[in-house]
């Protein structure tokens, strides 16, 4: 995936445009940073201090936008513990020390629509698509985990689910701890019975992915 980098004085943000859902909170937060709706260059990280563009990046779910201090200061760590959001009608959110497919990541939003061009990351295709499933799904009982953290795989099953393997925290939309896991197969194809986690599915529908 191709990325942009633009220095700043003290920052170098990084934008990787294939990895975008539009949340907007980078234009609807520092429109000044993020200037949208221009010719040529819109990205300005002098418009603002270091610590402001950290706490942009960080609002980013999809990772999309990153960055390195140029001044000394902190650059992103990963999280005290790892999280996956289910968003409502969308994609899955994750935060953690993470290797997909090959590439390693803090942040990703990943399709479990099934229609996105852009698989595993989500590209936003959930919405033409009319996909609907909850972002609240109910409580599973599970014990807290022994470590919160530390480093996970997801790994794409071919014409499958999305297998993690590591410390996760399934949340919902709004936050509530729906599962803790050390290992699960999580749907992609859009069809499972038991969103956000695969049933299997994907074999009688015929999903078909790398």
């Amino acid at each position: 995936m191709s990325t942009e980098e633009i220095r700043g004085k003290k920052v170098l943000l990084r934008f990787e445009g294939k990895k975008c859902i539009h949340a907007r909170q980078c234009v609807l937060g520092r429109p000044d940073v993020f200037v949208p709706n221009v010719e040529g260059e819109w990205i300005h990280p002098d418009a603002a201090t270091p610590e402001e563009l950290a706490a942009l990046a960080l609002a980013c779910p999809s990772g999309a936008i990153g960055y390195e201090r140029l001044d000394g200061g902190e650059n992103e760590r990963p999280p005290m513990v790892n999280v996956a959001r289910v968003r409502e009608n969308g994609p899955l959110a994750i935060h953690a020390e993470m290797e997909i497919a090959g590439q390693r990541a803090l942040r990703a939003t990943l399709c479990r629509c099934g229609a996105s061009q852009n698989k595993p990351y989500c590209d936003g295709s959930h919405a033409a698509a009319g996909f609907a499933a909850t972002g609240e799904p109910a409580t599973e009982a599970s014990e807290p985990l022994a470590n919160r953290n530390g480093p996970i795989t997801v790994t794409p099953a071919p014409n499958g689910p999305l297998l993690v393997e590591g410390n996760l925290e399934v949340c919902s939309g709004t936050g509530r701890t729906i599962h803790r896991v050390t290992k699960t197969a999580l749907c992609r194809c859009g069809q499972s019975g038991k969103k956000p986690y695969c049933d299997g599915t994907h074999r009688k529908v015929g999903f078909t992915a790398p």
